[in-house]
């Protein structure tokens, strides 16, 4: 999770848009290991170059929100169908009702939420409302899905929007990405450095969480933000987390854990959840079915 709005915006005043996030987790066994801030990956760094030469998808902010405290996106699946009821993605610890519990898998809730839709540009130019929660869980992820009461059709035509397409495969280390964030209006760009086996904060475990490059220094209010493959303009994860004070598994510093139980702490880096098991659990007008076939979601 972020650290409250208010410490984000007195951080901003006091350093610029530069600050850090921040995230918590429990104390785990195993041997910890700090560092300031890790460099990208020899591979990464690779990848990186070989990015600066590959032909780019222009990202920028047409089909995000902004939330009351939180970023989000409009988001369809490969199989979506223009008369499907639109969604909205943002974190799971964005829900209106509060952080879900540690197991807690939400589905179906009522909800009337507003949503600011932007344009490429970044300016709000419609208010669209939530029907319901569709999906919340903050359990092995960190997302919450939106149904809206407008579909893919109708937000199109009335605003010449496209909601973003969540890819269903797994990212890849090394990959350019932008973090674009509806509720401050602003990108970041840096690399995938690669996948954490467990992330830890507070009561919460994640798995297999994305972790930045440190040039993606996400700040509060960036949670739920959509984060985009340069090259495909696809959806492959969504922000959530950093650790702000190198502190270990505590709140705001989330740590990783790996398959062996030791323990990695690295200051000033940020993370996301990968989105690639969404689509499968959703089938024909866009129905969340937690019981398909290759549906890995938390169940209730």
């Amino acid at each position: 999770m972020r650290k409250p709005l208010a410490a984000a915006l007195l951080a901003l005043a006091l350093a610029g848009a530069g600050a850090a996030p921040a995230v918590a987790a429990p104390a785990v066994a195993g041997t910890a290991t700090v560092t300031a801030a890790p460099a990208a990956t020899a591979a990464a760094a690779g990848t990186a170059t070989k990015d600066r030469t590959a032909t780019i998808q222009a990202v920028d902010f047409a089909g995000t929100v902004s939330l009351s405290n939180c970023s989000g996106s409009v988001i369809r699946f490969p199989n979506s169908a223009d008369s499907d009821p639109a969604l909205v993605l943002s974190n799971g610890h964005c829900l209106e009702t509060g952080f879900p519990a540690p197991g807690e898998v939400i589905v179906d809730q009522p909800s009337s939420r507003s949503f600011g839709l932007l344009n490429s540009s970044g300016s709000r130019i419609a208010t669209l409302r939530a029907s319901k929660v569709a999906y919340s869980t903050m359990t092995d992820t960190d997302i919450t899905i939106y149904q809206l009461t407008r579909t893919y059709a109708q937000i199109r035509s009335s605003y010449g929007i496209s909601a973003l397409t969540v890819a269903d495969t797994h990212p890849v280390a090394g990959t350019a990405i932008k973090v674009v964030s509806g509720y401050w209006k602003r990108i970041y760009s840096c690399n995938i450095d690669g996948f954490v086996y467990r992330l830890k904060e507070g009561d919460w475990t994640w798995k297999d969480s994305v972790r930045y490059t440190s040039a993606c220094n996400t700040i509060g209010g960036t949670s739920g933000s959509p984060v985009i493959d340069n090259a495909t303009g696809k959806v492959v994860a969504v922000n959530n987390t950093g650790n702000e004070d190198g502190e270990r598994c505590t709140e705001n510093n989330p740590c990783e854990v790996d398959a062996s139980g030791n323990v990695t702490v690295r200051q000033g880096i940020n993370y996301a959840e990968e989105t690639y098991q969404i689509p499968a659990c959703f089938g024909a007008g866009n129905k969340l079915n937690l019981n398909a076939s290759g549906c890995v979601l938390p169940k209730p």
